[in-house]
């Protein structure tokens, strides 16, 4: 029975551990792992257009061209969502917002100083 029970210092190896550094998963970068993101190269013109094609006709506001990195891109997409009051997203360089907002949109990137275009019908 004296074998059974053991003190937690005498096996100092660690077998896991969810904390980054040397022990961790997460502290190893591996040459397999994906470069991060880069922002979308351009012309230097914002095109905002008005779609409705794969959405059951529902109308959505995309802005295109916008060189961006992720993390400013969504900052952006949730400015742009505050003020037209409504829903939306921001994946792959593009900014989504449900519903015809494209003057507010156009006007709104203007002031920020983006040279805007509206594309499309």
């Amino acid at each position: 029975m004296a074998g059974r029970f053991r003190n937690p210092g005498d096996d100092a190896r660690t077998v896991y551990s969810s904390q980054a550094g040397p022990a961790g998963r997460q502290g190893r970068a591996r040459a397999t792992d994906p470069a991060p993101p880069r922002a979308p190269r351009g012309d230097g013109i914002v095109r905002v257009k008005r779609e409705v094609a794969g959405r059951r006709g529902k109308p959505v506001t995309t802005v295109h061209g916008l060189a961006l990195a992720s993390a400013a891109l969504k900052t952006l997409a949730g400015d742009l969502k505050r003020r037209c009051g409504s829903g939306g997203s921001a994946k792959d360089g593009v900014i989504e917002i449900q519903g015809d907002h494209r003057d507010t949109v156009v006007a709104e990137l203007e002031a920020r100083g983006y040279t805007v275009k509206r594309a499309g019908g």
